[in-house]
C-alpha cells in the first residue's frame, strides 16, 4: 500500500480554539506549635508540586494559636516561596483552621495534609484528579484500603478500625477511613457545609464527611502510603472520647432533619449513548417487589420456626418480640442489599425509620395473637403461629411501599 496514501487516511491533530482553564488548588497546613516540622515540610511539598504536579497551586500555612516559634517561621517561608501564604488565626483547633482558609480560598479546590507528611505525596494528584475532572464534590485518603500500606502502632491501628467500624455500622457510611489527615473538596460544593459544621477540632473531618454523604455529595477515596510521625499532637484515647460526643450530636441533627444542607446536587444520571435501551420504572419496581416477597416468604418461614419453641416459654407478645427482631434485622439487611440496592447501608435517619416501621409492624402482630388467645382460650399453637406469621404477611404489601417510599428512598431529592 502506498505510504502518502495511508498518511491521507489518518486523522488531523484537535486544536483547541481557547485555553483550557485548570483547575486552581490551594493545600493548607494547618500548624498549632510546630516550628520544627513546618519549614522540612514547606519546603518538601513545594519543590514536589513544582516539579510534577500539573495543576496550579498554592500552599496556605494557618497558625492556629501557638505559642513558639511558629508563626515567625511562617512568614519566613511566606517570604521565601512566592506560592506559600501564612496566616494566622486565635481560635486552636484544625477544624477552625480548615474553616477560615476553605471559606477565604481564591482556589476551585481546596485541600489539607498534616505538617508532618505521614501521607505520601504521590497519592496527591489522585486525590484531585476525581475533583478538578468533576466527577467528585469531596476526596480523602484512605490508610484502610487492601492496597494501602501502612506503618503505625498497634494502638492507633486498633482504635482507627474500631471508629470506622463504629461509622460503617452505625451511620450506613461508604467511606472507609474518616481520620486520615488528607483530604478536598470542591470548594463551592463545600462551603454550605462548613456552615453546619460546629467542631473546630479533630471531629472536624467526621463531622464534615458525614453531612456530605447526608446530603448527597459523592466522595471519592485513594488508597494511600501512610507512616506515623511519633511527634504527633493527637490525643488518641481523648481524641476518641470527643469523637463519639460528636457523634452522637450528628445522629441527632440528621434524625430531626437540621443536617439538610443545600448544596448544589448532583444530576440523576442518564444513559450516555443516544441509542441506550432503558428499563421502564415500572419494570424495576416488579424486580423490587419480586425481590422483596422471595425475601419476604422466606421470612415469614424463619419467623415461625423462631416462633414456636420461644411461645413455649414466654408469652405470646413476648416471644413475637423476640422472633419478629431476630427476624427484622435479616430481612431489612437483605431487602437493603438485593432490593433496594443500598449497599453502602442507610444513614441514621433511615435506621430509625426503619425502628419506627418494626414497632408499627409488632403492634399489629401482637394485637392479632393477643385478639386471637381471648376470642379462643386455650387454642391449639399451630393455628396460633399460623394467625400471626399470616398477620406478618399480610403486611408484606404496605412494608414494601413503606420501605421504598420512606426507609430506603434516596437521600437526594
Amino acid at each position: 500500500m502506498d505510504t502518502t496514501a495511508a498518511m491521507e487516511h489518518r486523522p488531523g491533530t484537535v486544536v483547541l480554539d481557547g485555553p483550557v482553564r485548570l483547575a486552581s488548588v490551594d493545600i493548607v497546613i494547618p500548624v498549632l506549635d510546630e516550628e520544627r516540622a513546618l519549614p522540612g515540610c514547606v519546603r518538601t511539598l513545594s519543590a514536589f508540586l513544582g516539579g510534577s504536579f500539573p495543576l496550579p497551586w498554592r500552599i496556605t500555612i494557618v497558625d492556629n494559636g501557638s505559642t513558639d516559634d511558629t508563626w515567625p517561621t511562617a512568614l519566613r517561608l511566606a517570604s521565601e516561596f512566592d506560592q506559600v501564604y501564612a496566616r494566622k488565626i486565635d481560635v486552636r483547633g484544625r477544624g477552625a483552621a480548615l474553616k477560615a482558609a476553605w471559606r477565604d480560598s481564591p482556589a476551585d479546590i481546596v485541600a489539607y495534609m498534616d505538617v508532618d507528611l505521614s501521607t505520601g505525596l504521590g497519592a496527591l494528584f489522585p486525590l484531585v484528579a476525581s475533583l478538578a475532572s468533576d466527577h467528585s464534590e469531596v476526596a480523602i485518603g484512605t490508610r484502610l484500603a487492601h492496597s494501602a500500606r501502612t506503618r503505625r502502632s498497634l494502638k492507633r491501628e486498633v482504635v482507627s478500625r474500631g471508629y470506622n467500624a463504629l461509622l460503617r455500622y452505625g451511620f450506613g457510611v461508604r467511606f472507609s477511613d474518616a481520620q486520615c489527615g488528607f483530604k478536598a473538596a470542591r470548594a463551592d460544593v463545600i462551603r454550605p457545609l462548613l456552615e453546619h459544621v460546629e467542631d473546630d477540632s479533630w471531629f472536624f473531618d467526621t463531622e464534615l464527611l458525614l453531612l456530605a454523604e447526608h446530603n448527597g455529595l459523592r466522595v471519592h477515596e485513594v488508597p494511600v502510603d501512610w507512616i506515623e510521625d511519633l511527634d504527633s499532637r493527637v490525643r488518641v484515647v481523648r481524641t476518641a472520647v470527643d469523637d463519639l460526643k460528636g457523634l452522637a450530636r450528628v445522629a441527632w441533627s440528621m434524625s430531626t432533619g437540621r443536617a439538610r444542607v443545600g448544596v448544589p446536587r448532583r444530576a440523576e444520571p442518564t444513559p450516555t449513548h443516544p441509542n441506550a435501551v432503558v428499563a421502564r420504572p415500572r419494570a424495576v419496581t416488579l424486580a423490587k417487589f419480586t425481590s422483596f416477597s422471595i425475601i419476604g416468604a422466606f421470612s415469614g418461614f424463619i419467623y415461625a420456626l423462631l416462633y414456636l419453641p420461644l411461645r413455649e416459654h414466654w408469652a405470646p407478645a413476648l416471644a413475637n418480640l423476640g422472633a419478629l427482631v431476630l427476624t427484622a434485622i435479616a430481612n431489612t439487611e437483605a431487602n437493603r442489599r438485593w432490593t433496594f440496592n443500598r449497599l453502602g447501608g442507610p444513614h441514621t435517619a433511615m435506621r430509625l425509620k426503619a425502628a419506627l416501621l418494626f414497632l408499627a409492624n409488632y403492634a399489629v402482630t401482637t394485637t392479632a395473637v393477643l385478639g386471637l388467645q381471648a376470642a379462643a382460650p386455650g387454642i391449639n399453637r399451630l393455628l396460633e403461629v399460623t394467625a400471626v406469621v399470616a398477620t406478618y404477611c399480610g403486611l408484606t404489601l404496605l412494608r414494601f411501599v413503606a420501605l421504598d417510599r420512606w426507609v430506603f428512598a434516596r437521600s437526594r431529592r
